[in-house]
């Protein structure tokens, strides 16, 4: 059962800052005492917050002139802490791809994500990852710097890049904008009667966020004009084989864009969901079945060559 607060205030602050002062006053003193930063995010993350009659999701959203800010406020949601299930790792190294000066590789498994969540104190990619390099060099008195080049999803496996100096960020992040990675990834889908091995295709639209921001992050093809991004895939058959008593296909999928969710939602679009990819139509399975299998790159004018590719366990 909900229930609805309101506030008014003529205060210049941000509205996490303005609810996390102004909020336990309205609640119990047992459930004032549970508050935290993280919850007051998550709250407004999902949909919860109304200022001026409009929703507001962005945490850092500031309050000007006369604000009337309406809470609706679920005390078994708000307080409910749900367990991921991620899986116990730490980076060591056999789980480095490569490594020099100013870059590092890393083979990420599924179920880890890459970065911290707003849902608790998570283990994460990143965190592991400075760890480790702390302990190569322990005569450091603060932890090494590791910068997060691009992401994966949680459920996907394979190589990722991390920067270990940040005058190199600028550059990579601008490689990765003007698309000039060779970005490979490996994805299973169930064997579908109207494709075979062998074939090729391209999938190409304007893709962007169809769910609202309060459920889980679902992508959908839309106009340009309705703020729509340009992405682009390539995709080979490469062999069938039979996963978790089902008969598939295992698919190369080349990128020339990175949208999120771009090859889980390109695929499903020619009715190849990958296996375990329930948001976007794929069967129950125990993972969703897509790796990243190879980052690649020639520029000469960074004097950047590598090749790095990640084993595939499900190949």
């Amino acid at each position: 059962m909900s229930e609805v607060f309101e506030f008014s205030t003529s205060q210049k602050i941000r509205i996490d800052e303005y609810l996390r002062k102004e909020l336990p006053q309205k609640l119990s003193q047992e459930l004032r005492a549970e508050i935290s930063n993280s919850k007051i995010r998550r709250l407004i993350l999902a949909g919860a917050i109304q200022v001026n009659g409009r929703l507001v999701f962005r945490p850092s959203f500031e309050l000007r002139g006369n604000s009337k800010i309406k809470v609706t406020f679920e005390k078994d949601k708000f307080f409910f802490e749900k367990q991921p299930d991620d899986i116990k790792f730490q980076v060591s190294k056999k789980d480095i791809l490569f490594e020099d000066e100013n870059l590092i590789f890393v083979n990420k498994p599924a179920f880890f994500p890459v970065e911290q969540t707003i849902v608790g104190n998570r283990d994460n990619l990143h965190d592991s990852l400075v760890d480790y390099l702390w302990k190569q060099n322990p005569e450091l008195k603060n932890p090494p710097y590791v910068g997060i080049m691009h992401r994966l999803d949680r459920g996907t496996s394979g190589v990722i890049l991390f920067s270990k100096n940040r005058s190199i960020n600028k550059a990579v992040s601008q490689m990765f904008s003007q698309h000039r990675f060779t970005k490979k990834y490996l994805a299973l889908v169930e064997k579908n009667p109207n494709y075979k091995v062998g074939d090729s295709f391209t999938v190409e639209f304007f893709m962007g966020r169809i769910s609202s921001k309060s459920q889980t992050g679902k992508w959908g093809k839309v106009k340009e004009e309705d703020g729509g991004d340009f992405s682009k895939s390539d995709f080979k058959i490469l062999k069938e084989c039979r996963v978790e008593n089902k008969d598939c296909f295992l698919i190369e999928c080349n990128l020339f864009t990175g949208r999120t969710h771009q090859i889980r939602l390109h695929l499903s679009s020619k009715g190849l969901p990958i296996l375990g990819d329930e948001l976007y139509g794929g069967k129950i399975a125990k993972r969703i079945y897509l790796h990243s299998q190879e980052l690649s790159c020639e520029c000469e004018d960074l004097n950047l060559h590598f090749k790095v590719i990640a084993p595939c366990d499900f190949a």
